[in-house]
């Protein structure tokens, strides 16, 4: 008799599925923060759409585990996700290792995105950073046919990077104007985080009012009202036709 292989994390919310776009956060928020009014559009677009937490954020200052990751699920439904999953790393260690890498791998391979969107490396957080170290030996041992690895070997086509507690140069803004009601709820939804004594510049009840102000710069760039920034891993192709 043969069994499924054991999956690499655990699912928060949903059932792992392929999916068109997946967004890599080192901790619970960070997605939401950094890229939430583009998942949202997705989403509402039709789009499957999926958050993968690598830590469960145990090390931070306020919340728990358990509290966490009830946050996430609500933010899930929030904003419309088809799938969310924790890989379980351990909070402040997020680095390229061949175990962590393997594991994300594995999820990838599980999930099947589309488009992958990671933290940007010039992020100041070290586990920020040391997830874009890890996403990409995780990308390249998903598609290899020969990795150690379950599950079918599989491509990314596309990696995308946002913004955390860094500025970025971005190739691409994305107009999430109208989403900002949904957006702002599901980034309260992690109440543990955003309600109390500040702790940090992205631990604070003024999360809002920060974050916003980032968009409004960009969108006011994009000429619209509000815009989140990515940089592309590649060169983006673009129809002429299309300016």
């Amino acid at each position: 008799m043969t069994h499924p292989p054991l999956l690499p994390f655990q699912t928060v919310y949903g059932a792992p599925q392929p999916l068109d776009w997946l967004c890599l956060a080192p901790h619970p928020d960070d997605a939401e923060i950094g890229a939430g009014g583009t998942l949202i559009r997705l989403a509402q677009a039709g789009r499957a759409v999926g958050i993968l937490e690598l830590s469960r954020g145990e090390r931070g200052t306020q919340g728990t585990p358990q509290i966490r990751v009830q946050e996430c699920a609500r933010a899930a439904v929030l904003m419309g996700l088809s799938w969310r999953g924790n890989l379980g790393l351990k909070d402040g260690e997020l680095a390229d290792t061949p175990a962590g890498a393997h594991a994300l791998a594995a999820a990838l391979r599980a999930v099947r995105p589309r488009v992958l969107v990671v933290p940007h490396h010039r992020d100041r957080h070290p586990d920020h950073f040391g997830t874009y170290h890890l996403a990409r030996r995780a990308v390249h041992l998903a598609q290899l046919r020969r990795a150690d690895l379950d599950g079918e070997p599989h491509r990314i086509s596309r990696t995308l990077l946002y913004q955390g507690n860094a500025d970025i140069q971005p190739g691409l803004l994305v107009d999430v104007g109208g989403v900002q009601a949904q957006w702002e709820a599901a980034v309260r939804a992690h109440a543990s985080q955003f309600t109390g004594e500040a702790v940090s510049e992205t631990v604070t009840p003024e999360i809002i009012e920060r974050r916003r102000a980032r968009q409004s710069y960009w969108g006011t760039l994009a000429r619209v009202r509000y815009a989140e920034a990515f940089e592309a891993e590649d060169a983006l192709l673009v129809d002429p036709l299309a300016l």
